[in-house]
């Protein structure tokens, strides 16, 4: 692992939680993207954040890591800058597409980065349904590669009307 990161501590309470910089970096939304993927078993994810500059290079790493996880050709649909809300919305109308969600927030003077991840039912994942799997994958540094270009995936904008009713893939 080029850049470690403490799992116990950071990757918890439903995705990944902590300072930055310091205890999370740019490197664990790649991670977290490679390993909902592999975890989900997923075809497409929808991707969304608060709008924070910080947070927005988080969800370009998380969808990079989106589509390099192994076989899976995952096709992320970036809905960019959204509330939580129109994310859970627009994951119920694509028919069974994990997310994550991804915020900043300020405590005593320093950022905190918040990457909530969700299952293909809205759910926020947990020990049960996959946090403990992508932790332990990060933990023994198996983060999902591709296993051949024609293995990546691909991120395209969710657009407002996409994000209402779906558009077909």
């Amino acid at each position: 692992m080029l850049n470690p990161v403490d799992t116990e501590a950071v990757i918890r309470d439903g995705g990944a939680t902590g300072r930055f910089p310091g205890e999370i970096h740019e490197g664990v939304a790649w991670w977290l993207g490679a390993c909902l993927v592999v975890t989900q078993k997923a075809r497409r994810i929808g991707v969304a954040h608060d709008g924070h500059p910080a947070v927005a290079e988080f969800a370009s790493r998380l969808c990079r890591g989106a589509i390099n996880a192994q076989h899976y050709a995952c096709n992320v649909r970036l809905l960019g800058h959204q509330t939580e809300a129109r994310l859970l919305a627009a994951l119920k109308s694509s028919q069974g597409a994990p997310g994550a969600w991804l915020s900043a927030s300020t405590d005593d003077e320093a950022l905190i980065i918040r990457i909530t991840l969700y299952s293909r039912h809205g759910i926020v994942l947990d020990e049960t349904n996959g946090l403990a799997e992508i932790r332990r994958m990060i933990d023994e540094d198996r983060v999902p590669i591709p296993v051949n270009d024609q293995a990546r995936g691909t991120v395209e904008p969710w657009h407002h009307q996409m994000a209402k009713g779906m558009c077909p893939s």
